[in-house]
């Protein structure tokens, strides 16, 4: 792989946001393609190139690549709801049609190779057991549009690497970390934890990743993983009441006394999509049937492929929620308990 420039999608987001800075650590000269001029603070002060271009426009895309050696491809939209037609063709339209202009690109413009984020959301799942590289996706599955795009990305990844494109998929679990700008789901609840406006929360678990490993993750993807692979990169699994545990040690605040049946709140969360948010389908909500029954679900993920083809070594999930409450206490999103009014 030559020396070059390195261009990264979708940087100003929480895996984008980390990745960056990883690759401004080891001398990289990086470009970042932004979607519009409106940034959220994630590249602030940072010696990165800015170009401006809408995945859903192809030749965009390919201007933005001109001159790159590499692609980390981490653009994506990412919903927890079903949404209208509307929404359902924005998601497609983002996530796939989007990849396709990226490797359709890297293929005109000679890439060395791209690394795709690909999302545990689009790996096969059995109950019980451990989801890993080779697990089939069931399609017939109750998913989301957004995990049945990630899938078809992946598809489309698959596709350019027979067509001789050096890809790679580097597939996140849920992400906790610093840098965590729009701020993600998992990073308004700590927010709201620390500031003891989380009056309730719904048990269950899932496989989590720092932002620290996922962007290493990315960087050992490009170094030596092998073309038209996927690999799964996680810190650990832990409840949700494992995470509470976590909060509490680094805010200082006891957790919410009331932890509500998931049954409960499934059932109300199907009973509001049906009723309040059929009118507005769209509306952004904490509790949606799809983010309640992905806790349920439990999953869990091996990441023994990325250990072993690799050389990932996953750090400590107390330490990635340590780094989050920091940088939220850096950029004033949150006033440490000691500094509240009582």
């Amino acid at each position: 792989m030559n020396t070059g420039i390195t261009l990264v999608t979708g940087a100003t987001g929480h895996l984008g946001a980390n990745l960056v800075r990883r690759l401004l650590e080891q001398g990289e000269q990086v470009r970042v393609m932004l979607h519009s001029e409106r940034e959220n603070g994630a590249l602030n002060g940072l010696d990165v190139e800015r170009v401006y271009a809408d995945l859903r426009d192809s030749e965009a895309v390919a201007a933005a690549m001109r001159g790159c050696a590499r692609v980390y491809h981490c653009a994506a939209l990412v919903s927890t709801i079903q949404g209208n037609a509307a929404h359902k063709r924005e998601v497609y339209e983002t996530n796939v049609r989007g990849t396709i202009h990226i490797l359709q690109s890297a293929e005109r413009h000679s890439i060395d190779k791209v690394v795709v984020s690909g999302s545990l959301s689009a790996t096969g799942y059995e109950p019980g057991r451990s989801s890993h590289e080779n697990m089939p996706f069931y399609p017939f599955d109750r998913h989301l549009p957004y995990g049945f795009t990630k899938h078809l990305t992946e598809h489309e990844c698959l596709k350019a690497h027979a067509n001789g494109l050096n890809v790679v998929v580097a597939t996140s679990c849920a992400i906790i970390g610093p840098h965590d700008y729009e701020p993600s789901r998992m990073g308004r609840v700590l927010i709201d934890y620390a500031h003891g406006a989380l009056r309730a929360y719904i048990p269950g678990g899932f496989e989590w990743v720092s932002g620290r490993d996922i962007a290493e993750g990315h960087v050992l993807a490009m170094r030596h993983g092998r073309s038209g692979q996927k690999y799964i990169f996680s810190t650990a699994y832990a409840s949700v009441d494992d995470l509470m545990a976590l909060f509490r040690e680094v805010t200082g605040r006891p957790p919410p006394r009331l932890r509500l049946s998931p049954w409960l709140m499934s059932a109300l969360a199907e009973v509001a999509d049906k009723t309040w948010y059929r009118a507005f389908p769209n509306l952004p909500r904490r509790f949606t049937p799809g983010a309640v029954r992905l806790l349920q679900m439990r999953r869990r993920a091996d990441h023994d492929k990325a250990k072993q083809e690799l050389g990932y070594r996953p750090g400590q999930l107390s330490q990635a929620v340590q780094e989050a409450y920091e940088d939220f206490v850096r950029r004033g999103l949150i006033v440490p308990a000691s500094k509240q009014s009582t």
